[in-house]
């Protein structure tokens, strides 16, 4: 079965990739990701300097799900701007994700990673644990300026990242924005913030940072990832391609994001508890999943859910 889409002119091998941010900060992990099954190296959304991230424990995995609040952990970007020719060698699409603290911090990384020539630049507008820090995505009239300062410095595809959205109005107004700024596409969404887990038995959170406050990633929040995929790709009527992002765990929850629009998925949580192989497994299940009704192809099924 042929698993392999095409993104903004850029041909990814499988449609399976990393989410930014699980097993994508280090050389090593970056590395690893390269010579694993994956379609792509995402790289973890990087900042103007290096920053070690929240206090641990910050991450905690349970049944359905997980919860984070890692603050934004990076080797900072020169690192991956040096790293990046290196990573092209694995013959699959590089993504570099930038996430600056302000909004000049963003033009400075599109500049110099633009120059490093990863495959693709993703404007991450979306990250939702930064004590102090609002998200950017939340703001349509600050998003549509930043996005129109940093498109004209970048010449690979920029596809943005957004958090998820709960209302209809909402969806609308940032699809307008997407439309107006030259976005290649869209990855579809980063984790759902501001969820608290309770160990019941300690009687305290999961999680250090924030009171405990985290984002969460996992099969619970698949219903909120679909729902923002299929309003988006609805909203831009197809024309912008989108990575769907959320509750990836098994091979019919990437075909569900296919049916509601998404071209490729991205694997968060289920990467961090399984590892690299997870990506091997979700390729067999989704290929069975294909077979079992008949298809050929993804495209077949893009876009394609049965409205009741």
């Amino acid at each position: 079965m042929d698993l392999s889409v095409t993104i903004a002119g850029v041909k990814f091998p499988t449609c399976f990739m990393n989410a930014s941010g699980a097993l994508c900060v280090t050389r090593e992990e970056l590395i690893t990701l390269g010579r694993s099954r994956a379609g792509a190296i995402v790289t973890k959304s990087m900042t103007l300097e290096p920053r070690v991230g929240n206090p641990e424990p910050r991450y905690y995995g349970f049944p359905g799900g997980s919860i984070n609040s890692m603050g934004l952990p990076n080797l900072g970007y020169r690192a991956y701007a040096e790293m990046i020719p290196e990573l092209t060698r694995f013959g699959k699409p590089v993504i570099a994700s930038i996430a600056g603290l302000c909004e000049d911090d963003f033009l400075t990384m599109a500049r110099v990673i633009n120059q490093a020539r990863p495959d693709l630049i993703e404007v991450n507008l979306s990250c939702p644990n930064i004590p102090g820090k609002p998200q950017i995505a939340y703001d349509p009239v600050d998003s549509e300026r930043l996005l129109k300062r940093v498109r004209p410095l970048i010449t690979v595809p920029m596809g943005v990242k957004l958090p998820p959205y709960f209302d209809p109005a909402h969806h609308a107004v940032m699809a307008d924005v997407i439309r107006r700024c030259g976005v290649d596409y869209l990855n579809l969404i980063n984790s759902v913030g501001n969820g608290l887990v309770v160990d019941a038995k300690r009687e305290m959170p999961v999680i250090k940072p924030k009171g405990g406050f985290g984002g969460l990633g996992g099969s619970l929040i698949k219903p909120v990832a679909l729902a923002n995929v299929r309003a988006f790709w609805k909203l831009l009527e197809g024309r912008i391609p989108i990575i769907g992002t959320g509750g990836v765990v098994q091979g019919v929850d990437a075909f569900e994001h296919v049916l509601c629009g998404a071209s490729a998925v991205q694997v968060g949580t289920a990467l961090v508890e399984e590892g690299a192989g997870v990506f091997e497994r979700l390729e067999r299940e989704l290929a069975a999943e294909l077979a079992m009704r008949g298809k050929q192809s993804l495209e077949e099924c893009r876009g394609k859910l049965k409205e009741l």
